[in-house]
């Protein structure tokens, strides 16, 4: 099964999961998006215990009935599977979809499927929580039937139709892709629930295509990569710094992240799990990075990071607490200054300049890299916090280059964005590219879009990582040069301008200039005409009483 039939497959879940609780009265609020989610967890947990367990033991693979075999082993048998499949969610028996969809016509299913679901969490109570920038815990997995109204027989409706959903099919095929289903997920729920353009902490996700070219340019496959730590302040679901993670190796990395928005770190969470992270689960902070950054050290210190990827909302209402931010206590973090509170349009502070300069910050000296998106306008700054943001990387020469991305390659806002990409251990020629010509455009519904193909995927990365000049696309500048521009990174400024020369006998140049000379005087003729008669038509004009 290729990428585009797992992404069709989970559009069609959440459209069957969305016609369950719009019949049941959910649809549009906040537990319709928490029971989709919910679900999703469950389904995508018991596709993936399933996975591993063949994985683990072959025979299974080969069963006419994979729950039948599994169920058939004793409990001592099943104790050692569970054992062998490392970094797995356990699950009972008695937890796997199978098992439920067998006992769907009991009277008491709605509390059988809640309980299940409790049973899970308590398996896996150390990891199935999101924690807080307070320390405090939720549970990312809580009954089901609660949101229903009604009595038994509407609950157990309810929680037969989910189970009716989910049972049908496998994802396995998901995970033996590597597919990143989470964006997918989100990309299509967010339409519907963050309709006012992401929402009040502007949750957008970030393409595939920029992902893997962040992770790409910051992970050479040569480099043996190992017990390094990423991070990302503005995590989201996760797309980023799980492809960073694919490009180190899962095992070889440790990911840290911090989002603010409660329903984006729980699907970072499962991100994490269905990718064969779950060492990295405790990590993961619901709050806010900029106001209080939760990873630091034993001393109070901020953590720093050997890998940083991140893309923060450009503009965001942060009024409520500037003041706390101009009074940071880590002093340093906001070298280049926090941005002002506008008159007029609060939402459109530019918090981005915050967590580019938090980034640096918590970027690991002398070694540490990192890939940031910005809206394009930032790489021309040319005075304020912008500038000395610009100033910063180019004269500690640890700007290892910038790529300029096509209009519309985001899904959610038609803002042109770049990746400017940092490296601490060095840098004396950056890499520019302008790859705003690139890319496929197509249309979803009344929205133009832009997506990148795989070959321009790969002439991005080459030509950044070869230090390649290509015409019109790539160049390879110097501190200095940069410094010269006043600290732009936009790679057209640098491109040289051709003029081409054509040698021509003196006849053609006289006869060239001679047919140049009759065009304008027939030209002028034209002019001395049109005017004649617009003044005549003035002066037909006269005063009506």
């Amino acid at each position: 099964m290729d990428i585009a039939e797992i992404k069709q497959q989970t559009f069609d879940l959440i459209d069957r999961l969305k016609a369950t609780t719009a019949s049941n009265g959910l649809a549009g609020s906040g537990n319709e998006y928490t029971v989709i989610v919910e679900l999703f967890l469950y389904k995508f947990l018991n596709d993936k215990f399933i996975y591993e367990a063949k994985k683990a033991m072959p025979e299974l693979a080969d069963a006419d009935d994979v729950f039948e075999a599994i169920n058939a082993l004793s409990e001592d048998d099943y104790e050692e599977m569970c054992d062998l499949m490392l970094d797995t969610i356990v699950l009972k028996k008695e937890n796997l979809i199978p098992y439920l969809a067998t006992r769907q016509n009991e009277d008491k299913f709605a509390e059988l499927f809640d309980s299940t679901l409790e049973s899970i969490a308590a398996e896996n109570q150390e990891i199935f929580y999101i924690l807080n920038e307070d320390e405090t815990r939720i549970s990312i997995l809580k009954p089901i039937s609660e949101v229903v109204s009604g009595g038994t027989a509407k609950k157990n409706a309810f929680c037969k139709s989910l189970i009716g959903c989910v049972a049908s099919f496998s994802f396995e095929n998901a995970f033996e892709a590597g597919y990143d289903f989470f964006s997918t997920i989100f990309e299509y729920l967010i339409k519907d629930y963050n309709a006012n353009g992401g929402g009040n902490y502007a949750e957008y996700y970030t393409p595939h295509s920029i992902a893997s070219i962040m992770a790409q340019l910051l992970v050479d496959p040569s480099e043996n990569v190992k017990s390094v730590t990423c991070n990302d302040p503005s995590a989201g679901t996760g797309t980023l710094v799980i492809a960073l993670a694919h490009a180190i190796g899962e095992q070889n990395c440790t990911v840290y992240t911090q989002d603010i928005s409660d329903k984006s770190s729980t699907m970072m969470m499962l991100n994490l799990i269905l990718n064969s992270m779950s060492h990295s689960l405790t990590h993961v902070i619901q709050g806010n990075t900029l106001k209080h950054p939760f990873h630091k050290n034993a001393d109070g210190s901020l953590r720093k990071f050997d890998y940083i990827v991140s893309n923060p909302p450009f503009k965001l209402d942060f009024s409520d607490y500037y003041n706390d931010l101009k009074a940071d206590t880590h002093k340093g973090r906001f070298f280049a200054g926090i941005p002002n509170i506008p008159s007029k349009d609060k939402k459109g502070m530019e918090i981005y300049l915050c967590f580019f300069q938090h980034l640096l910050y918590t970027l690991k000296e002398d070694s540490g890299k990192a890939a940031i998106v910005v809206p394009t306008g930032f790489i021309t700054s040319k005075s304020g916090i912008g500038n000395k943001i610009l100033k910063h990387l180019v004269d500690n020469k640890i700007l290892k280059g910038c790529v300029s991305m096509p209009s519309n390659i985001f899904a959610n806002t038609g803002t042109n964005v770049s990746v400017v990409f940092i490296d601490k251990s060095g840098v004396d020629t950056p890499v520019l590219i302008d790859a705003s010509k690139l890319g496929e455009d197509y249309k979803e519904g009344s929205n133009k879009k832009c997506r990148l193909r795989d070959f321009e995927i790969e002439q991005i990365v080459n030509a950044f990582r070869k230090k390649e000049a290509i015409d019109d696309f790539s160049v390879v500048v110097s501190t200095d040069e940069i410094k010269e521009k006043n600290y732009s990174l936009s790679a057209g400024q640098y491109f040289d301008i051709k003029i081409d020369y054509v040698d021509i006998t003196e006849e053609q140049f006289n006869k060239n200039m001679a047919d140049f000379k009759d065009n304008l005087a027939k030209q002028f003729e034209e002019s001395a005409a049109l005017e004649k008669e617009i003044m005549t038509q003035l002066d037909s004009l006269v005063f009506n009483n």
